[in-house]
């Protein structure tokens, strides 16, 4: 099979460059392995932050996205990417159903938020559950949250969601954080934190929505239950990056290094949303991605 531009991943970056690269006339393949468009958005319970569509539900989204590519003649797989190939001008992909040649391709694959893999953690996922402040935190407003791990990320969680919660718990396994000094500084400051040291989330307790989480103290092995409306995890995150390992360039955390143009170490080769070096990773900016890797292909094709 021979196409213009392949697009592996099926979020909302590698929708949106499919959209924009059937709007700029190429033939378009997207490659996703689950079958089905939108990427984490689907388990997004609801998305407020989408400009125009408030309180739209991330699968509502998603499904919105995937049929707007389809009507344009987006041509979807459902497939694993195995390995691809640089072959000059021609890219060569090998997955599970066949080998592919593209012209131009674009690596959309994600990254998964790390999880604290504890009971009620995948159950309660978007009823209380997130791993989002900024996506999620005006649903708890005047509400009490805990935010879970030591690291700049969940330091800035905890200061955002200090602003509108009316108490945040930051539960951290070890005795001092590991977040820049100054974000420390501006954590101590706020009245309504509480530290959690030493002690890690065993259990996520609630039946149709969060209530509670269950802590096990990791010096005393004391165990207790803290009431809470929401989990915010802030433990990392991964990207999807191993299969373009010896292909692309990666930063030390495995994100491909690509600027807000999209290109990659390789020409001919673009990485849009989540999976590249980026600042903020939103569904509007890796919507963004995805049509700023478009017009850079479009670009170099005109300029190899």
């Amino acid at each position: 099979m021979k196409k213009d531009i392949v697009i592996i991943g099926g979020g909302p970056a590698g929708l949106s460059a499919a959209i924009y690269s059937a709007r700029a006339g190429f033939d378009t393949l997207l490659i996703e392995r689950n079958g089905m468009g939108g990427g984490q958005v689907l388990n997004t319970y609801e998305v407020d932050n989408y400009p125009g569509l408030p309180g739209i539900s991330g699968f509502e989204l998603g499904n919105k996205m995937e049929e707007h590519a389809k009507k344009l003649g987006v041509q979807f797989a459902a497939c694993e990417v195995e390995a691809v190939e640089d072959l000059g001008k021609v890219k060569k992909l090998t997955t599970s159903d066949g080998e592919i040649e593209a012209k131009g391709i674009v690596i959309a694959t994600g990254a998964q938020h790390a999880k604290l893999n504890v009971k009620g953690e995948n159950e309660l996922s978007g009823m209380g559950v997130s791993y989002c402040a900024t996506c999620d935190g005006a649903f708890f407003k005047n509400r009490t949250v805990a935010v879970v791990g030591g690291g700049d990320v969940a330091v800035e969680d905890a200061i955002f969601l200090a602003r509108g919660c009316e108490k945040v718990y930051l539960i951290h396994r070890r005795d001092q954080l590991r977040a820049a000094k100054s974000l420390q500084n501006a954590l101590s400051a706020l009245p309504n934190v509480e530290m959690c040291w030493d002690s890690v989330v065993t259990e996520i307790e609630g039946q149709d929505q969060v209530e509670g989480v269950r802590l096990r103290n990791v010096k005393t092995q004391e165990e207790k239950s803290l009431p809470v409306d929401g989990v915010f995890v802030a433990v990392g995150m991964l990207p999807d990056s191993n299969a373009f390992r010896d292909l692309v360039e990666l930063d030390e955390k495995g994100y491909i290094v690509a600027d807000e143009t999209c290109r990659t170490s390789v020409p001919g080769i673009v990485a849009a949303g989540d999976i590249r070096t980026k600042q903020l990773r939103q569904i509007i900016t890796a919507a963004a991605d995805g049509a700023n890797a478009v017009t850079t292909l479009e670009n170099y094709f005109l300029c190899p």
